[in-house]
């Protein structure tokens, strides 16, 4: 099976030419689309989007997303191996937030022009260098074929957490449909409190932490673990970003009380 993610939207043919390149490498193969609708050119997003959706796929799943401002200039074309799956994409922070999630085991450059469309565009490396790579490693291709492995991939500050005494310091990776704050701090790295102070650009704010959004009273804030495992801030039928000014890529830090 192999997922798309990427920031083509729909109009354009981009997604479609992707699809019947692979098919035209095998007939059989699972696509399934886990969204096209990334913001252009924002990694941080793409990177949240895919994070969200990897762990509940099939143990084997190929993961190819393009979201790749840099594309046809020196920025590497990566395939990382985790304990569980496989990322395809642009070695530029888009894959590494879900990857980390799998445990990964080895990173290696694309580089084989055996696995590659006879013609790479410039522009279009989902097309010609990511689709065809994916397919090859769903029909059981040994990543290490693909080129030389690596250990220095681009890892944004999104991925990091930074712990200082009893504070964590991390970012607001997406601000959803809903306005809720959703912070790159997962449950792990966040032990259980009954209070947090939660400090963003434009305030502070000490808040219960509870486990759903109604334990708030209405259009009150509270923090809790998402469904995505990430540490949210959340206003209950209300939104929490608009009402606390906070956007994505706003540095967060939060303090057990």
């Amino acid at each position: 099976m192999i997922t798309l993610t990427s920031d083509f939207g729909l109009k354009d043919p981009y997604v479609a030419e992707m699809k019947g390149i692979m098919l035209s490498l095998n007939l059989d193969v699972k696509i399934v689309d886990i969204t096209h609708q990334v913001e252009q050119f924002n990694i941080r997003m793409g990177a949240f989007m895919l994070a969200s959706a990897a762990p509940y796929f099939p143990k084997g799943t190929v993961h190819l997303a393009v979201v790749d401002p840099g594309v046809g200039t020196e920025r590497r074309a990566i395939i990382v191996q985790t304990k569980n799956n496989f990322f395809v994409g642009p070695d530029n922070g888009l894959l590494i937030l879900a990857a980390e999630q799998q445990s990964i085991q080895h990173i290696y450059q694309l580089t084989n022009a055996k696995f590659m469309r006879p013609k790479v565009s410039s522009t279009f490396h989902g097309r010609d260098v990511f689709a065809p790579a994916a397919v090859y490693l769903d029909m059981g291709i040994a990543p290490q074929e693909f080129g030389p492995e690596i250990f220095d991939p681009i890892k944004p500050d999104f991925v990091s957490v930074k712990k200082n005494d009893n504070t964590l310091v991390g970012e607001v990776l997406r601000i959803d449909s809903f306005g809720n704050i959703i912070t790159n701090i997962n449950e792990y790295q966040l032990n259980p409190a009954k209070k947090v102070k939660v400090k963003l650009p434009t305030l502070s704010v000490r808040l219960d932490f509870g486990k759903t959004y109604t334990q708030a009273s209405h259009r009150r804030p509270i923090a809790l673990i998402g469904s995505h495992g990430f540490l949210e801030v959340a206003l209950n039928q209300g939104n929490a970003a608009q009402r606390l000014e906070t956007k994505s890529g706003d540095i967060v830090e939060v303090t057990l009380a």
